[in-house]
């Protein structure tokens, strides 16, 4: 079934008055948006433009929305966008907030190849391959995982994570392929939830990913411990930040923690690629991705983060450039999820061989 056509976003414009002047960003934003006063002196800044949102965005929403470059600051050249929630608002700042248009309340089953690696009456581990959203979102109604998972699974999926997102626990981004698990039943989805709030410092999550990096990190082993936040210039991207305190003590980045562990297992062509094992003690939007650029070895094919390496291409053999080509995104896969079974508490461990697209990549290296 062919989901309704999307609605349009909504855009709310609002102008910080002399007595709202020093909030955070979002602590202002979540209050002029709800029409309620800030510290109980509401002086202005109420929405203008389109009606008010249908539904008053909460604070967690408010930083969402910030952070994934929703929130502008107008001035002389236009709106810019900022991508930090704990700035303090200035008197006469005029801010504009684009509130996404809700997919459709509950995505229907479509049929769409599902590999399933296992499966019983609270959960089920699947195959994700690459190309594929996890689940429905403005920009993607219809046709991801979730689509697929209510086709097999019916009004079996857990709703606790929202009608959008039936049983989704994690994420994988669209272009990556590998290993995930989807609750089943609410008691799966809640002790799931907390494995992976945890991301294995309880000792019951695993995951472990293969990346194929331009270059060799000198150090064969280590952690990148570098905050992520949203990109201030590109909302697509995501950067690495130093934290920097404001006057109450706040990270006024907007960056969020973010630590990766990494090994390297294989070199190639001479050292113009590396085989790596990445494993996450944060799970961060782009974290690999944006952690392994970080230290000067961006993921092979990776169009937001590995762009400008034409010269190292052109290095490699005819076959692995053509390789490359057909790969057509970035090299990372989702190789190895380990966990404590939610509902019996059995130890579960999955690993899964590269999908063809970059076994046929990493053949053509080693040749």
């Amino acid at each position: 079934m062919k989901a309704a056509p999307a609605l349009p976003d909504e855009t709310i414009a609002v102008t910080v008055a002399e007595g709202e002047a020093g909030a955070r960003l979002d602590k202002y934003l979540t209050d002029a948006l709800a029409g309620k006063p800030e510290g109980g002196k509401f002086e202005g800044g109420k929405p203008e433009g389109n009606a008010a949102p249908h539904e008053t965005p909460s604070r967690a929403r408010i930083r969402q929305l910030i952070e994934e470059g929703h929130v502008a600051l107008e001035g002389a050249g236009g709106a810019k966008p900022v991508a930090e929630p704990a700035r303090r608002v200035k008197a006469g700042e005029r801010w504009r907030v684009t509130l996404p248009a809700p997919s459709p309340a509950k995505p229907q089953g479509q049929a769409i190849p599902l590999e399933i690696v296992y499966e019983d009456q609270d959960l089920i581990v699947v195959m994700k391959p690459a190309g594929l959203v996890v689940h429905p979102a403005p920009g993607n109604p219809d046709m991801t995982l979730v689509n697929a998972l209510v086709a097999h699974c019916g009004e079996t999926l857990s709703g606790i994570g929202g009608e959008r997102r039936p049983g989704i626990v994690h994420r994988l981004d669209k272009e990556t392929s590998g290993l995930m698990v989807v609750a089943k039943s609410d008691r799966a989805h809640k002790g799931l939830s907390a494995q992976f709030a945890a991301h294995g410092r309880d000792g019951k999550l695993a995951r472990a990913y293969t990346a194929l990096t331009w270059g060799v990190p000198a150090k064969k082993r280590g952690t990148i411990d570098a905050n992520i936040a949203r990109s201030s210039h590109n909302r697509v991207k995501m950067a690495t930040v130093k934290a920097r305190v404001g006057e109450d003590g706040d990270d006024i980045t907007g960056g969020r923690i973010a630590i990766t562990h990494y090994a390297v297992k294989a070199e190639y062509a001479d050292g113009l690629v590396a085989r790596v094992e990445c494993r996450l003690e944060t799970g961060r939007t782009h974290q690999i991705r944006v952690h392994m650029t970080a230290i000067g070895h961006p993921l092979l094919g990776d169009p937001t983060y590995g762009t400008g390496m034409k010269s190292r291409k052109a290095k490699l053999s005819v076959d692995a450039q053509i390789a490359l080509e057909r790969l057509g995104r970035q090299a990372l896969h989702a190789h190895h999820l380990g966990f404590e079974h939610p509902v019996t508490g059995e130890k579960m461990s999955f690993d899964a061989e590269l999908p063809a697209d970059m076994r046929a990549l990493v053949e053509a290296l080693e040749g």
